[in-house]
């Protein structure tokens, strides 16, 4: 897990197809392999970059969260390409998120559901 005093947060999201099935990898600024959690301890902006290495065409659409009113994470935005996503926290909440990436692909009409990372805001 990541932890972050706010500003900005840069994580890669490699997607790879092993058997068919969509494998989600993550690494961080540096490329070192990480989680995709991240504990904030001030308002800031996480980044997710999609690598598509499926030949698929995936893209971001979204993120799903499993509790959106809960007030951890206030908004997301997503790149005209579909291949950044960022998520807005302002760090005014205590507690843990879960939320998945879904991601469209140039193959069908179906969507693609990421593993769930979290955010956690434990302001100081």
């Amino acid at each position: 897990m990541l932890d972050t005093n706010g500003t900005a947060t840069f994580f890669k999201v490699t997607v790879m197809l092993e058997n068919g099935e969509p494998v989600f990898s993550y690494t961080d600024v540096d490329g070192k392999p990480a989680t995709g959690d991240v504990q904030i301890t001030e308002a800031g902006t996480i980044t997710y970059q999609l690598i598509d290495r499926t030949g698929q065409g995936l893209k971001f659409v979204g993120a799903a969260f499993v509790t959106p009113f809960d007030g951890i994470v206030d908004a997301i935005t997503l790149s005209a390409d579909g291949q950044l996503l960022q998520i807005i926290d302002l760090d005014k909440t205590i507690g843990c998120t879960k939320f998945q990436f879904v991601l469209s692909n140039s193959t069908n009409t179906l969507m693609v559901l990421s593993p769930d990372p979290e955010v956690i805001n434990r302001p100081k």
